[in-house]
């Protein structure tokens, strides 16, 4: 493949014939930064640019979430929108069990926005049990067109 080597730390990648991607990092400070770049990265190549700024927004607040509360890697996942429905698909998944409480932040705080913000900006989101074991955070945004 060669080219430059990567300035953020991934533990895997998947890729399903570009419909779907998934990452995993590990659980430091800098998975936060890994996340976003990866997704502008992905949603750069699939054409999808305006929804590259939100995206990478709320990942950031849901992998923030995910080091705060929770131990091991972390994955994010992109479904590609099909043509019939434009929902790009984006989940967040940790080994915690516990799923995240939405909590109501006052003005002084500096934390506890994330989930309200995920809701107030996705067409739907929700969370599921993990595979194997966790949790997934999921959300989806609409595709402008």
């Amino acid at each position: 493949m060669g080219g430059a080597p990567l300035a953020w730390e991934v533990i895997g990648v998947i890729d399903t014939d570009g419909e779907c991607v998934e990452w995993t990092f590990p659980a430091e400070p800098g998975a936060v930064r890994a996340a976003r770049a990866a997704v502008r990265g992905r949603l750069r190549q699939w054409d999808l640019d305006s929804l590259a700024d939100i995206t990478a927004l709320l990942v950031s607040e849901l992998v923030t979430n995910s080091l705060r509360h929770a131990t091991g890697p972390i994955g994010v996942r992109l479904v590609r929108p099909a043509e019939l429905d434009g929902v790009l698909l984006v989940e967040v998944s940790d080994p915690l069990p516990d799923p995240p409480r939405e909590r109501a932040a006052h003005p002084e705080d500096e934390s506890g926005r994330g989930l309200q913000l995920v809701a107030h900006s996705s067409r739907r989101w929700g969370t599921r049990p993990g595979r194997n074991a966790g949790k997934t955070v999921w959300f989806e945004l609409a595709v402008p067109g």
